[in-house]
């Protein structure tokens, strides 16, 4: 069976212990690039959730699995909130699935 996993700073992601998802917490962007392709390669994840403090920086990374099944990987708000990284996201996965955007039309 496969699990759910989650990557951030010790406090943004420590409360996902309470619903039984593995938490990793990173102290900095490399720790977390590390434990992301670990976690890939050990392809026991179905979801990855990332912090976007993370998730901003480590687009080059996530770009090799875009086309995978496994893992999806979705950007979390962290401790500091939001920095829109899985708004923008979704709407490119809507205009690679749909052609277009017809959630967000041509708003930002």
């Amino acid at each position: 069976m496969y699990k759910i996993g989650v990557i951030g700073d010790k406090q943004s992601v420590s409360g996902f212990l309470a619903v039984g998802l593995s938490v990793f917490p990173c102290d900095d962007l490399e720790k977390a690039k590390e434990t992301f392709q670990t976690l890939v390669e050990k392809n026991e994840y179905a979801i990855l959730y990332v912090t976007e403090n993370y998730c901003k920086e480590m687009s080059q990374e996530f770009e090799k699995y875009k086309d995978s099944q496994l893992p999806a990987i979705i950007p979390i708000p962290g401790m500091d909130g939001s920095y829109g990284v899985g708004v923008g996201r979704s709407k490119k996965a809507v205009e690679r699935a749909v052609g277009v955007d017809i959630i967000y039309g041509n708003q930002e």
